[in-house]
């Protein structure tokens, strides 16, 4: 995983185009420029990891750009399916039901990208291997089992803004896009969960799911406090949402958390790994809504790497040198060194520099233009 000492090949395409040479053939040739069908053996199981976006949102990368990524496994003898891990919060992607029934109105169904769409976590978010990392803020992480006992891995990440992290690309679609619902609570939190009587209906469920033992049920159901652990499974359980998601973690706290969830979720695919960003529709928050403001900054074009660390640098430094679009949130703070910054308020390079500190790659990159 690590790159220590080294520099990172970073590749990118531009937005321009001509005869023969479209944007989706310009994903194949960074895939080949990058040399990606080497972390593909005939007969894997591939995970193409991506946000299906949110219902009402429009800012997630394009199904057609997928279809393509889906054909290059399969020349190499693979076989890809679409993947995602269900959400912490009420929307549209919470269960595998909802879930797949969004990936399929926003236009991943298989007849558009060639590929199944499994969620990674299972109907419930339920379906998860808990990952050793032995790293500052967890000792294990909540991996859904899909992803994790997929052969290699294909990160496709849309590069955007977001409200806690100043920013996402592959580090937080891999990190918090790989954890369980509970595993997400866990990052999003470091209060302990309490129960709101008035919509508890003591069915027990909460119970049946703590592996602490630290929930009894009589009129309602009750946490103790001494025995909870924190782990979030009575959050996610709760089919009243009796026991509130917290939201509560400082923003370099909830990027370490982040990011040691991304390295969980690489610890057994030492050399099968790709990652693309798409760097359009830069807006200035998070996919998991369900709408999408306007863009920050014109689009950039696409990037690969097999480094996320350097990918997501290449990404940021890139947003960072295009000038801002009017009538976007950047208004008046157009000669901001860090555009996300000046709009979410938080600096999210600290996901960067515990990346490179925790060896899951470098933030020294040489861009490649494609």
């Amino acid at each position: 995983m690590a790159l220590e000492g080294k520099t990172a090949e970073v590749f990118w395409s531009d937005m321009r185009t001509e005869k023969g040479n479209n944007l989706i053939d310009k994903v194949e040739r960074l895939w080949r420029r990058a040399g990606f069908d080497e972390i593909i053996a005939q007969g894997d199981l591939v995970a193409v990891k991506l946000h299906f976006g949110e219902k009402g949102n429009l800012a997630y990368i394009h199904p057609a750009f997928v279809r393509r990524i889906v054909e290059l496994i399969r020349r190499q003898g693979g076989k890809p399916f679409l993947t995602d891990t269900n959400t912490l919060y009420v929307g549209s992607r919470s269960n595998a039901v909802d879930h797949l029934q969004t990936a399929v109105e926003n236009g991943f169904a298989y007849a558009v990208v060639g590929a199944p769409v499994i969620i990674a976590d299972g109907l419930r978010g339920k379906d998860y291997l808990s990952v050793p990392v032995n790293l500052k803020r967890f000792k294990e992480v909540k991996i859904g089992s899909a992803i994790y006992h997929a052969d290699a891995l294909v990160v496709l990440s849309h590069f955007k803004g977001h409200e806690l992290t100043s920013f996402g690309g592959a580090l937080k679609n891999l990190g918090m896009g790989c954890g369980s619902p509970s595993g997400k609570q866990m990052m999003h939190s470091d209060v302990l969960p309490r129960v709101r009587g008035e919509k508890c209906t003591a069915c027990g469920r909460c119970r049946l799911w703590c592996p602490a033992g630290a929930i009894t049920v009589e009129e309602h159901a009750v946490i103790d406090e001494a025995k909870c652990i924190g782990c979030g499974e009575c959050t996610v359980t709760c089919p009243y949402r009796a026991i509130k998601p917290n939201f509560k973690s400082a923003p370099e706290v909830l990027q370490e958390k982040i990011v040691e969830y991304a390295y969980g979720a690489l610890q057994n695919k030492e050399g099968k790994v790709a990652f693309f960003n798409f760097v359009t529709n830069v807006a200035p928050e998070c996919d998991c809504n369900s709408w999408n403001d306007a863009a920050l900054v014109g689009d950039v074009g696409i990037l690969a790497s097999y480094d996320a660390v350097a990918l997501d640098q290449a990404s940021l430094d890139l947003v960072n040198a295009q000038p801002p679009l009017p009538g976007t949130r950047l208004d008046g703070k157009g000669d901001a060194a860090d555009k996300f910054t000046a709009v979410s308020g938080y600096d999210g390079t600290h996901q960067l520099a515990y990346g490179e500190e925790i060896g899951l790659g470098t933030r020294k990159y040489t861009l490649i233009k494609v």
